[in-house]
């Protein structure tokens, strides 16, 4: 899911690769990860938007299409539940502290998530 996140999600497919059924594999994968798999595929999506929107010459539809997503209203609603602002307003803020930080930690620093659980605190 990390590589092909614009591809659409087959849980079906995937617990066939894991040897396991659906059911079965998105428990395992729940474990694992504390989240579903459409949870953890929207997260990487969403990931991927946030970057593309800093560079600025994308329109949110296409950044939406760019990352798998088919319905523009469903990733906005999803952008703005893990990032706090809506893709058009992220793009139009200015991101020039993330432009000196190595694209790895900006990864970290960046990362979307519903409950902050994952957001890594900038060192001073």
């Amino acid at each position: 899911m990390d590589r092909e996140y614009s591809r659409p999600l087959d849980v079906p497919a995937m617990a066939r690769a894991a040897l396991m059924s659906p059911a079965h594999f998105s428990r395992q994968f729940r474990a694992a990860y504390g989240e579903t798999p459409y949870s953890y595929l929207m997260t990487r999506r969403i990931e991927r938007a946030k970057a593309l929107l800093r560079r600025g010459d994308l329109s949110v539809t296409d950044v939406c299409m760019a990352v798998g997503c088919t319905s523009l209203g469903s990733f906005s609603a999803r952008f703005t539940e893990l990032v706090g602002e809506s893709p058009s307003a992220y793009r139009a803020r200015d991101h020039a502290e993330l432009a000196a930080i190595p694209a790895c930690w900006a990864k970290l620093v960046t990362r979307p998530s519903r409950n902050g659980e994952a957001q890594v605190s900038p060192v001073s």
